[in-house]
């Protein structure tokens, strides 16, 4: 875990690559709840007998359900202090390269890529973070998160 104090600490940390996290085991469970939660019930999630005989070999997680676990890998790797608030501000590129098959584990590895004063104190960050499903060649998720940090 790599905690930030200031903005100069930000600065000097850009490039520097945090990680991997624990692992984080994907649960039907979860994917069922996120289909629900998002009235996206395609069967390559939801139907584990269907899903076996399809291309995945296995029910998958959605991409939209491993992009949301980017803030619970990316605070197991730094904590930012001194900040009066922080907030998501969005993204910049999202790709899905491999699926996530249910049962199997992923983890994350981020880099900071850039720090950019915004006004007012803040500073405007760009993240990327890969999210890894153990036993694949390809990540399951590249994506670059835009956060704001205001001190």
């Amino acid at each position: 875990m790599e905690t930030y104090r200031s903005v100069t600490d930000l600065e000097k940390a850009v490039g520097q690559e945090l990680g991997p996290t624990d692992w984080f085991t994907m649960e039907q469970s979860r994917v069922d709840g996120f289909a629900d939660e998002t009235e996206d019930h395609q069967w390559i999630h939801v139907d584990p007998e269907r899903a076996a005989d399809g291309p995945f070999g296995a029910t998958v997680a959605h991409g939209f359900l491993t992009l949301s676990l980017l803030p619970y890998f990316v605070n197991q790797l730094r904590r930012i202090e001194g900040a009066k608030m922080g907030v998501n501000y969005g993204l910049n590129k999202v790709r899905f390269p491999s699926p996530v098959r249910v049962g199997s584990r992923v983890r994350a590895r981020t880099t900071l890529v850039e720090v950019a004063p915004v006004g007012d104190g803040a500073v405007q960050m760009i993240t990327r973070t890969t999210i890894e499903a153990e036993g694949s060649d390809k990540p399951a998720c590249v994506a670059d998160l835009v956060s704001r940090y205001y001190f």
